[in-house]
């Protein structure tokens, strides 16, 4: 169960004294909200995703480290108490060579995507259907010294190729169950894994059409030059502690993830969150508050959320008891995503999505809420604090690709978050939080899901 979080009575009472559900918005005339509004510098953000997104900043290299200091150095050009907290991780290297060859289809390119701590290896096998990949899909068949054709759903990628390997399976093909490609992730290494290939659903549906009418396929997948190793990756914490006399011994916290993909420059994916974090932190630098701020940005997110699992491990049961409240931004600059969407675990609101909508509404935007995990809100929402992830949906197109660059950034979208999530964060940061005549809590819930968030 989720513990329950104190909040300030004022500002409970801000956001109980609701307009109407989905009433118009309406321009915001609060004066704490031009505070925010007025200060950020849209160029500010711009600027620095140009200059984090120059190179791809995977987790464990250089150039992750080198965008995790420049971030420290920037914070703390700005007052703030800084850390550049470092953890051990299993990193990747994506293989040199790999290959799909299935009869019948002599004239077909598959071009197969890898998973990321899949396997090298060659194998040569018969193709068997076998549903999810769970186990009770793997019961009656025959794997032994053949290649697993699995459809995506219900259970994690790496969960997949391991039921199918220990039934015997030579090596696995894990088809979309939805439009576009899989860039997908085996969670991390395993001594147990087989060789294992992603599929887009037309290419899996192809296949399995041919073995649902009888006919036999034998299948020949190869991947050569894969590298697991440890490595180090770093979060980068920036803390504004409270005026004394008037704080409320609370903790809000602003995230985003500075690591990008292998061969993605990330300028969405995630320079525009890492920046917007950046500057809001810059505009709250200087602010009176009653509430703890803490800035960070978030390495090896693409890993599996390492980083920010790494974080909610560091903090004791007190400051988890302390913190009101996540706010996580993730993708949140690209002109070719939609709209702007709050998403919890469970896909219910909590305090973070509440005052994500009251803020919205003044700033004349509604925002809706849904449910959705995979980004560096979980886990926050795992030990109890509120947690919510602003971003954009559906997302783009270059989303995980070398097309994730600065011209497809729109500063409206970067400004229109930046406002929002600022807000919010300042209605519970300052320390003068009165009963917002206007402020309006009525999201509505969506059901867009991420087809290509493959962090399972």
């Amino acid at each position: 169960m989720l513990k329950q979080k104190v909040l300030p009575l004022a500002l409970i009472a801000s956001l109980a004294f609701s307009l109407p559900a989905y009433a118009a918005p309406h321009p915001s005339d609060s004066a704490f909200d031009n505070k925010i509004v007025k200060r950020i510098k849209v160029d500010n953000i711009y600027d620095t995703i140009e200059y984090l997104s120059k190179e791809p900043r995977v987790a464990g290299t250089r150039a992750e480290h080198d965008a995790a200091k420049y971030l420290e150095k920037q914070f703390k050009s700005y007052g703030y108490d800084t850390e550049l907290q470092s953890f051990k991780f299993m990193s990747y290297k994506e293989p040199d060579h790999i290959s799909l060859e299935v009869s019948g289809f002599e004239d077909t390119d598959w071009e197969p995507l890898n998973f990321s701590y899949g396997v090298n290896g060659q194998a040569t096998g018969e193709l068997v259907y076998a549903g999810l990949g769970r186990t009770s899909d793997l019961d009656g068949v025959d794997l032994s010294g053949k290649i697993a054709l699995i459809s995506r759903g219900e259970i994690p990628f790496g969960e997949k190729v391991l039921n199918a390997s220990r039934a015997g399976a030579e090596a696995v093909l894990i088809f979309n169950n939805t439009s576009g490609v899989i860039n997908g992730t085996l969670g991390g290494p395993d001594s147990d894994y087989v060789p294992a290939l992603a599929l887009t659903r037309a290419q899996g549906q192809e296949l399995l059409e041919r073995l649902e009418a009888g006919e036999s396929l034998t299948a020949t997948v190869e991947v050569e030059g894969a590298e697991t190793k440890e490595s180090t990756s770093y979060n980068v914490i920036a803390t504004k502690k409270p005026d004394k006399k008037k704080s409320t011994n609370q903790i809000v916290i602003v995230g985003a993830h500075h690591d990008s993909v292998e061969g993605a420059p990330g300028a969405n994916d995630d320079a525009s969150g890492t920046a917007t974090t950046l500057e809001l932190a810059r505009v709250m630098a200087n602010m009176p508050i009653d509430t703890e701020l803490r800035f960070i940005t978030f390495g090896a997110e693409e890993n599996g959320l390492l980083g920010s699992y790494a974080y909610v491990d560091s903090l004791t049961e007190d400051e988890i008891e302390r913190t009101v409240g996540m706010f996580q931004m993730d993708m949140v600059g690209s002109r070719d995503a939609g709209k702007l969407i709050m998403y919890t675990v469970d896909g219910e609101k909590n305090i973070v999505t509440d005052l994500g909508a009251a803020a919205g509404s003044r700033l004349s935007e509604t925002v809706n809420y849904g449910q959705e995990g995979r980004s560096d809100h979980v886990p926050f929402a795992e030990v109890g604090i509120p947690a919510a992830l602003f971003i954009h949906a559906p997302v783009e197109p270059w989303y995980h690709t070398p097309e994730d660059t600065i011209d497809k950034i729109s500063k409206e979208k970067l400004q229109e978050v930046a406002e929002i999530v600022g807000a919010a964060v300042y209605q519970i940061a300052r320390p003068d939080t009165p009963a917002l005549e206007n402020a309006k809590v009525a999201p509505k819930k969506v059901d867009y899901e991420f087809e290509q968030r493959e962090l399972e």
